[in-house]
């Protein structure tokens, strides 16, 4: 089932980002499906914790990134918007370099909430992070 609006591309998305912590961290997205979600970031000096792994507030930032991105090309942004409710993460691996992908996935679309799976691999496609995100969708006054 096609949850997305059509038209929105991953150059659409990261220009919206363009001068935001998004853009900081060197989040990109990088793929839209019909319901899906994917980005990139970077293991790197800006993503480490003080040990010179990947910073879990980082993996995070890139779950609630897509979370949030995922609700909003659910919905007509000239009548909604939609903000984080609550979000948890597991931390399952360590990474110190290389990039991280992570995959937004659609549990619940509701017409006031909506739940979000994040996972978060390696370029090796191991788990590094399962995150979900629950999003508040309010009608603009």
């Amino acid at each position: 089932m096609a949850f997305f609006k059509s038209g929105i591309t991953p150059e659409s998305l990261n220009k919206l980002s363009a001068r935001s912590m998004v853009a900081h961290l060197g989040i990109e997205i990088t793929q839209v499906g019909n319901d899906t979600l994917e980005a990139t970031m970077p293991v790197d000096h800006r993503t480490h914790q003080p040990l010179g792994l990947l910073h879990g507030g980082a993996s995070v930032a890139l779950a609630e990134t897509l979370g949030s991105i995922a609700a909003m090309c659910c919905l007509d942004t000239t009548h909604q918007y939609c903000v984080g409710l609550e979000i948890n993460a597991n931390h399952i691996k360590s990474v110190r370099e290389g990039k991280v992908t992570g995959r937004a996935v659609p549990l619940h679309i509701g017409k006031k909430t909506h739940v979000w799976e994040i996972r978060i691999t390696t370029e090796n496609n191991e788990l590094v992070c399962i995150s979900r995100i629950t999003m508040a969708i309010i009608d603009k006054k």
